[in-house]
């Protein structure tokens, strides 16, 4: 899950994260009196959106007084924003954060993430601070340190003077450094967080260290732990299939494709869709029905898939492990007729009583192409759904 950077402020702050002052504002005029009780010179009126490069979309702008705080308040407000994370549909701003400007002297980046290859907590840090981590990753690779710090062992004294000196930080910032590293990764492990990233993290022209920016991502599986952090969730920002399929337990991702996938079990889902790339197409989802499909989640699984307009194929590909692959073609066909599926249908089943599925299938008279194997399934969608397009 992810939240808006108040938010992750707000934890920031209370973890000891050192973060410039600033007030939420949903509209103009709150913008102006938040402008005037933050006080100082300047202030920045940022929209709360999901998605990073909202400076570069209009979403950040500076005010140099609660007048122009309300005005610039006003132009972003209800502004459809467009940035490369957020496609070309962009996101609509409900809410905007108007923070205490900062004389800036060096801008850096700092985030803890978790390395599953080594079972370690990743300290990443850059001396590129304010570009995407990905940008910098793939054009100056040797400007990324990574720290890895033991989970059973904690954050170390070593640990904060490696990525000190590796930034380049003078001592007075080395000392900050370490009450703000302990408290980013008190609050990654005490809160479950997947990522806890500051971009930038800045040195002001004073030598002080603050956390410009800030994204938290948690573990959704962990917040049955974290009522507080639950509680942020802000359902405007999710893709309205996603919030529906969470309501009938289907774990669904919309992608930009237009073949359109069902699938049970996580694992089989992740090979389905490579294989569709292999064969030359682009998976419009991830969808996994779990190994407890049944005729009713079939049905709404065909009603998630069918909400996107670029589907123009359908692949279903399922393994009767616990499942049975006859009540999957009978959940199939039912589906296929109540719902007056038009679009290309490939279905491939292997396990239990696939054969009785396969034959359920060639009975239904509906336009459906079986496969056997995965290879075959995905060359079969692929060319369904070019012939569609």
């Amino acid at each position: 899950m992810n939240v808006h950077e108040y938010q992750a402020k707000g934890l920031l702050r209370e973890f000891g994260v050192a973060v410039p002052s600033g007030q939420l504002a949903t509209t103009p005029a709150e913008a102006e009196e938040a402008a005037r009780a933050i006080g100082g010179n300047v202030v920045v009126v940022k929209a709360q959106i999901h998605a990073g490069g909202r400076g570069k979309g209009g979403g950040i702008k500076l005010a140099k007084s609660p007048a122009e705080a309300k005005q610039v308040a006003s132009e972003i407000l209800g502004m459809t924003l467009r940035t490369p994370q957020t496609g070309p549909e962009g996101k609509v701003v409900h809410k905007v954060y108007v923070e205490q400007g900062s004389a800036i002297a060096r801008e850096l980046y700092l985030a803890i993430t978790l390395d599953r290859a080594t079972e370690k907590l990743a300290i990443i840090a850059s001396t590129e601070g304010g570009m995407s981590i990905e940008e910098v990753a793939e054009a100056t690779p040797e400007k990324i340190l990574t720290v890895l710090v033991d989970p059973n062992l904690g954050l170390q004294d070593h640990h904060v003077r490696r990525v000190g000196y590796g930034l380049g930080l003078a001592a007075k910032q080395i000392e900050q450094l370490g009450p703000f590293l302990r408290g980013l990764f008190r609050l990654f492990v005490a809160k479950d967080a997947s990522l806890a990233e500051i971009n930038p993290l800045v040195v002001t022209e004073a030598g002080d260290l603050f956390a410009l920016d800030g994204k938290l991502n948690f573990d959704d599986n962990a917040l049955y732990r974290h009522p507080d952090v639950a509680a942020m969730h802000d359902p405007t920002e999710e893709d309205p299939r996603e919030l529906e399929a969470k309501k009938i337990d289907l774990a669904y991702v919309g992608l930009d494709g237009n073949i359109g996938c069902m699938v049970n079990g996580a694992g089989l889902a992740m090979a389905t869709l490579d294989m569709i790339q292999v064969c030359g197409g682009k998976p419009a989802n991830f969808l996994d029905a779990g190994g407890g499909a049944d005729k009713e989640k079939v049905k709404e699984a065909f009603k998630l898939i069918l909400r996107d307009p670029n589907v123009r194929a359908i692949l279903v590909n399922i393994f009767g492990g616990i499942v049975r692959c006859d009540l999957i073609a009978e959940g199939v066909v039912a589906a296929a007729a109540d719902l007056g599926v038009t679009v290309p249908l490939v279905v491939r089943l292997q396990g239990t009583n696939a054969a009785e599925g396969r034959a359920i299938l060639a009975k239904s008279g509906l336009n459906i192409t079986p496969a056997e194997t995965l290879g075959e399934a995905g060359e079969k969608i692929v060319a369904a759904a070019r012939a569609a397009a």
